[in-house]
Parts: structure tokens; sequence; C-alpha cells
């Protein structure tokens, strides 16, 4: 039975007294495991000089394309697609794709065997040149809005103080009952343990002093602002990220308005006045929540507990801690700020964006934590 016109086939015939290879039918992909197989049985009998007829191509996609790469070669593919072969426009511009594609495709340089230590230092290579890059970054979006802040401050007419005010509520107000019972909770927490090692040498009286130092001093503010980070610094990122997925930043710099001053310094001043506030309520909190505890378990009044402190515990430690909150305040806001308009514009990026804005700022409130508790230790304060 003769084959269709529609049938797919490549085969050796004479033309003019010299091989030809005719190619005919239609070179897609129902028809690929067939022409495969005549293509592993052709390729041995193909000669450089061997004259190429493919007047008789029908339909063609990139299935059949492959193949034809497959039996002929990239150079004498692309001869079929030159200007004077009797193939369609259509096919002509299908081949010249696919051997583009073919050509990027062995150019690309094979990936190089590598071995556990080498990936390993390749991989702190990269996380150091990202982890530089980014310090870059906050450095200078700091810098931005210290200038933004000071170009503004001679100019009170320009000062956004309703959108100061309603930041304010949602990062201080509605943060103050997690932020007084969690602290309330470590508190107790701190003086329990502080009480069952210390009542071992009949020190009890010295778990207020414990308490004090600790919330007065370190874990007040940390608490604070650790809190602040996980729900301030995701909802900054979150809110500004998807202004930038909408586009709504572009439209703000079409308008002439600033992104910083508008979105930018009212959070960074609503949480500077926020996170001292906060920052107290932790340490009355705590204070509290070790109070409950020795008077509960150590006999310890809370007139006495409040005479110990008063007596013994000096203002100093209650300034060294609440001096560190805008400190932390500046730098959760103007983390969470930055990675919102780092966002590319999809809701995975906001995701992303999100989650980092909390990692780094809880990140940089510890390492900052623990910079200015050594600073102060050697400074004897």
């Amino acid at each position: 039975m003769p084959d269709s016109p529609a049938t797919a086939q490549a085969k050796l015939m004479t033309a003019q007294g010299r091989p030809a290879l005719c190619i005919s039918g239609d070179w897609t992909l129902p028809r690929y495991a067939a022409l495969a197989e005549q293509i592993e049985a052709l390729r041995p009998l193909l000669t450089a000089d061997m004259a190429i007829d493919a007047s008789g191509l029908g339909a063609l996609d990139t299935a059949g394309a492959s193949l034809l790469h497959d039996l002929l070669g990239l150079q004498r593919l692309r001869q079929l697609a030159h200007d004077n072969s009797p193939l369609t426009p259509e096919r002509r511009s299908l081949i010249t794709a696919c051997c583009q594609a073919m050509q990027d495709s062995e150019a690309s340089p094979p990936g190089l065997g590598g071995y556990e230590f080498g990936d390993l230092l390749e991989h702190m290579g990269r996380a150091m040149l990202a982890f530089w890059q980014h310090a870059i970054g906050l450095a200078g979006f700091v810098g931005l809005t210290i200038e933004t802040g000071l170009r503004l401050l001679w100019r009170p007419r320009r000062w956004r103080l309703t959108a100061c005010a309603a930041q304010l509520e949602r990062v201080g107000l509605d943060a103050v009952p997690i932020v007084a019972l969690l602290s309330f909770l470590v508190g107790a927490v701190v003086a329990f343990l502080g009480a069952t090692v210390l009542s071992t040498f009949g020190a009890s009286l010295y778990t207020v002093h414990l308490v004090a130092y600790a919330f007065l001093r370190e874990l007040g503010v940390l608490l604070a602002a650790i809190l602040v980070a996980g729900r301030t610094a995701s909802a900054f990122a979150a809110q500004i990220g998807s202004m930038r997925a909408d586009e709504e930043i572009d439209a703000l710099r079409v308008m002439g308005l600033d992104p910083v001053e508008l979105l930018v310094l009212p959070r960074v001043l609503a949480l500077l006045v926020a996170l001292p506030i906060l920052g107290l309520v932790a340490m009355g909190s705590g204070v509290a929540g070790g109070m409950l505890v020795c008077a509960l378990k150590l006999d310890i009044s809370p007139t006495m507990f409040l005479s110990v402190l008063e007596q013994t515990i000096g203002l100093r430690h209650f300034l060294v801690g609440i001096s560190k909150a805008p400190v932390f305040a500046f730098l959760i806001a103007v983390i969470g700020c930055l990675e919102g308009f780092r966002v590319a514009g999809s809701a995975q990026s906001v995701g992303e964006h999100t989650t980092s804005a909390v990692v780094q700022s809880i990140f940089v409130v510890i390492v900052v934590n623990a910079i200015a508790a050594l600073f102060f230790m050697e400074m004897r304060w």
C-alpha cells in the first residue's frame, strides 16, 4: 500500500546520478517514535556532500524540528531555513528558532563537577556577598530616611501627624496587651528559677535583685523589641510590599510624592514613640510577675519587694535599658519598610520579604543588644 502524503519519512534516493535524502510528510509529535527509528538507521549512511530534498515536507512542529536537527545537524538544518529553500516562511521561521535554541544549548558550558569542601566554600562566599550587599543597601536606606527626616524637620506643614497617630495606635496601643502578658509570664519564670537556685544558698531575698536587674537592663526592652519585630516589621513589609506589587508606589512617584516621606517617616516616628512606652510596660509587667512569685513562694510581701527594689536598684539600670529602645525602634521600622520596597511584584515575593523582615529585625535587635550589653559592662554603667 503506498504511503499517504501525510506519512512522515526520510529515505535515500538517487537524483541526477547522486545520492540524495528525501524528506516528506508531516514531521509532528504523533510520528516521533517512527521517525526516530528511521533516523537511527539513516544517520550512518549520510555523507557531508549529500543533497537534501525537503520539498515534500508537510506539517512541522518543534518535535519534528528536533528530529531534523538529530538527522541533519545544525549547519544543514540552517540551510533549510534560507530564503531559497522550498519550505514555506512559517516552516523556515520555526526551523530558525529551533536552530537558535540548539545553538544556545550547545554553547552553554557543562556544569563543572565540584567537591564537598569547594561547594561549601562557594556557598559561604555567596552568602557573605549577599550579606554584604544587603548591609550596604540597609545602610543606604537608613541614610535616606535620616536625610528625609532632617529635611522635613524645619517644614512642619509637611508633617503627616494623622498618619503618625494612626500608626502609633497600631504599633503601640494594640501591642500593649500581648507585651504586658508575655513580660508578666517571663518575669514569673525568672523569679521562679531564681528562687529555686538561690534558696539553696539561703539567699532567696536576692531574687528581687535578679528580677529587677534582668528586666530593667535587658529583658524588658528586649522582649518588647522582639514582639514588635515579629508583629510590626512584618506589617510594615506586607503593607508597603502590597503597594509595591499593585504599582501604587510608582503612582506616588508619578504624582510627585516622595514614598519615603509619605510611607516610611510616619512609621519610623510612630515606632520611635511606641517602643520606649512598650519597653516601660514590659519592665513593669516583668517586675510584677516576679513580685507575684516572690509573694507566693518566698513569703516576700509586695511591700518588702518594692522596698528592696527602691533601696538597692539604682535609676541608672532603668536608664541603660530604656536608652536602647529608640535604637531598636528605628532599626525595626527601617528594616520592615526596606523589605517592603524590595518586593518584586508578586504575592510570593510579598510573603518572602515579610518573612525576611521579621528574621532580620529579630537578628539585628539581638546583635545590637549584645553589643550594647558589652559596652555598658566595659563602661561600668
